[in-house]
């Protein structure tokens, strides 16, 4: 067999199987010759494209080249600011409020994947239980506001540096284990932290949940509007891009990547491989707990519910699927993971098939994620 019939059965074989699973994810919802028309039409765009990358290649390399020169012309720390902020600025203004809502939860889920891609990206520690955090986060400001009534400035302090607390005071015998066992371990803690808060009525008001919130205020002036709410949540998601870049740069960041990568040579080093991996999971934690007083001020209840293990799941999803390691890759996946649910909404019994059969298929072609691939320590 020569080169060139083997490169054509490949491209005919990855081009079908493609089809083929597209065809068979939409044949629920359309029906057979639906399904038939729309295997026909990416098979044969498929091919046509792998025909046309001879001439397209020299085409798109040119289009990086130009990208990448653009984009190094724009100090090295703002860039993603530079590329998002301006367009999510004028987002409330041209948008009605159900799009202004999810917009509201997405940026919420950024800053959680961005927490666990600290742990499980820079640092290569598995968490299968990082919603803990996010209901700790969650329930401490909930309960100082309630409780206590202190306003959203100043019980949001609090309940993150509780949060970061728990984290750190789990890792100090959690980070024994590796591996396998330290996921285990991350997912019972998780399970633990939903379980109490779900039972001790005394204290959480268990399932019933929390209400009667309070929304923030700044200057004098209610955030309750989904707009000023939406520009609240923008703040803290670029404070929190702006503080990982940063610090992913900084000796810590490479020393986490040290470890991720080989940690017996990291120690060879002389890099003290369990202070910087409880640096990582409370730092992680930090984040989390952030991004729960947040979700809680804007739903202004929260319950056991919110909490589960599929929340664990999803924030992960979000990280493998933008890409390990990759700041911008985990805000794509974010942004993706969080509208297209939105976008399957009428065929809500098959959402989670498309969503599972897309992670197998990125899985198979592109392990590394959407954006992943390059070294996380580069300096860009």
């Amino acid at each position: 067999m020569t080169a060139g019939s083997g490169r054509i059965r490949s491209m005919l074989l990855r081009s079908g199987t493609i089809s083929l699973w597209s065809a068979l994810l939409f044949l629920p919802f359309r029906g057979v010759r639906a399904a038939v028309v729309l295997f026909g039409v990416l098979f044969f765009a498929m091919l046509s494209l792998n025909a046309s990358g001879s001439w397209m290649s020299p085409l798109m390399s040119g289009a990086a080249s130009v990208g990448r020169r653009m984009t190094a012309l724009l100090p090295k720390d703002r860039r993603y600011l530079y590329l998002l902020v301006l367009p999510a600025l004028i987002v409330p203004f041209s948008a009605q409020n159900y799009i202004i809502d999810v917009a509201v939860l997405a940026g919420i889920y950024i800053i959680l994947a961005l927490g666990l891609n600290v742990v499980v990206g820079y640092t290569g520690l598995l968490n299968l239980g990082f919603v803990a955090y996010y209901a700790i986060g969650a329930y401490s400001f909930a309960l100082l506001n309630t409780r206590l009534g202190i306003g959203f400035w100043s019980a949001m302090p609090i309940a993150v540096i509780i949060t970061t607390l728990s984290g750190f005071l789990f890792a100090i015998p959690a980070l024994r284990l590796k591996g396998d066992y330290l996921a285990l371990v991350t997912l019972g803690f998780g399970e633990i932290v939903r379980i109490t808060l779900n039972n001790w009525d005394s204290f959480t008001n268990g399932p019933n949940g929390i209400g009667g919130i309070t929304a923030p205020h700044l200057a004098g002036m209610s955030l309750e509007t989904l707009s000023a709410y939406y520009y609240l949540v923008l703040f803290f998601a670029i404070v929190t891009v702006v503080v990982i870049g940063r610090v992913q740069r900084s000796k810590i960041g490479r020393a986490w990547i040290a470890l991720r990568e080989d940690e017996i040579a990291a120690l060879a080093m002389g890099i003290p491989a369990i202070r910087y991996k409880l640096y990582s999971v409370s730092f992680g934690a930090f984040w989390a707990g952030m991004a729960g007083c947040l979700f809680a001020a804007k739903m202004r209840f929260i319950s056991p519910e919110s909490f589960t293990f599929m929340e664990s799941v999803l924030i992960l999803c979000m990280v493998i699927l933008g890409g390990l390691g990759s700041v911008g890759g985990v805000i794509a996946g974010a942004i993706i993971l969080v509208i297209l649910p939105e976008v399957l909404r009428e065929v809500q019994m098959y959402r989670m098939l498309a969503l599972g059969a897309g992670i197998v298929l990125l899985m198979i072609f592109r392990p590394q994620g959407l954006f992943g691939g390059r070294v996380a320590s580069s300096r860009r």
